[in-house]
């Protein structure tokens, strides 16, 4: 069977490489194609992870990035049909809610080739986020959805696919947390910041709703600046370029960095008090890593945290990122995780299903 795997993006990256392990322990029988689109361009937010996470090198490199939603999107679906034409694959793999994943879900659909979806069915229900437009779409023009969870299921069953194309094998970022955790290395950075183990929150800022607004961007700015402990900050290109471009202060507890691989990340998740952060990966990441989580959004599509209280939702307000900050420091190492998100096998999960139904 040929399988053609699409990313672009940072957390497809992760995810593909569970993924990419078990295809490649099927001894031939799957045999992928890798197509990066090259929608995270920079070295530290793309190269770094082919390298650190063993992921083979994409056969191809669209190189595009850069552009506006649409500009990136109907780029790709144009240089991705062509490659889909050559290579002709049997099913198409693609991963969360980002352009790259539209993109090629698209031109496969159009090519009448089998779409599978991993980590199908989230939903924010704000249908301002681009990321909720590109989920939603996806989803209905694949053939094969694969779920991480309970609420994912039932929110494609709600929608009137059917449960035969359905398949909830748990979440491939909990693969990855399992793997990589041992493999976890300190940044080169770290000792040279006045900040110790234990002692600091982790901070990540990247979507548009609060890099992109200069109100939403201050208010977390000035909520930040209230924390106790120092706040790091590995700083993702969108948000420096907004900082600059607008002169934002920057308290003097913040300390912003280069953005890190993901053993880095790992390395600074395991060993930060709690994590704040506006990135649906970061905040299961700090589940897995039994930190408390204050997510810097007014919803979230892994609902599952917020109910049984691992995660506390702020939105854009200084009193209430400064109030979560505090109890979340306050709460200190969390009590041991349910087992919500499957029981990290969902890569292998994901490969059997792919090997019977394509």
């Amino acid at each position: 069977m040929k399988t053609t795997t699409i990313i672009g993006a940072r957390p497809q990256f992760i995810k593909a490489a569970v993924v990419s392990r078990a295809i490649a322990a099927t001894g031939g029988a799957i045999k992928e194609t890798i197509i990066h689109t090259g929608q995270h361009y920079d070295a530290n937010m793309s190269d770094v992870f082919f390298s650190e996470l063993d992921i083979p090198a994409p056969h191809h490199n669209l190189g595009i990035g850069g552009g506006t939603h649409g500009q990136n999107t109907g780029r790709m679906i144009e240089a991705i049909e062509q490659v889909l034409l050559n290579d002709k694959p049997d099913c198409l793999l693609v991963y969360g809610d980002t352009d790259s994943t539209l993109a090629g879900a698209l031109a496969a659909a159009k090519l009448h080739i089998k779409v599978a979806h991993i980590e199908a069915g989230l939903r924010s229900f704000n249908r301002r986020m681009p990321e909720e437009i590109n989920r939603i779409l996806t989803d209905h023009v694949s053939e094969l959805l694969f779920t991480p969870t309970d609420t994912a299921t039932s929110h494609l069953i709600s929608e009137g696919i059917p449960a035969d194309r359905i398949a909830q094998v748990g979440d491939v970022m909990y693969d990855a947390a399992l793997y990589y955790k041992e493999r976890a290395r300190k940044p080169h950075w770290f000792d040279s910041l006045p900040v110790q183990p234990q002692q600091f929150i982790l901070c990540t800022i990247h979507r548009a709703e609060n890099t992109d607004d200069d109100s939403r961007l201050r208010e977390i700015l000035a909520g930040l600046a209230t924390s106790p402990l120092p706040v790091v900050m590995p700083l993702h290109p969108r948000t420096r370029n907004v900082l600059a471009r607008a002169g934002h202060t920057i308290p003097p507890n913040l300390h912003l960095t280069d953005p890190v691989g993901y053993l880095e990340m790992v390395w600074l998740e395991t060993q930060c008090a709690a994590i704040a952060t506006d990135s649906g990966g970061v905040q299961k990441e700090a589940f897995f890593h039994q930190k408390p989580c204050v997510t810097l959004r007014n919803e979230t599509e892994w609902v599952e945290l917020t109910a049984s209280g691992w995660n506390t939702l702020t939105g854009a307000s200084a009193p209430r990122i400064a109030e979560a900050l505090s109890k979340a420091i306050e709460s200190g190492p969390q009590r041991e995780t349910p087992a919500l998100y499957g029981t990290g096998f969902a890569g292998q999960a994901i490969v059997e299903v792919l090997g019977k139904y394509c």
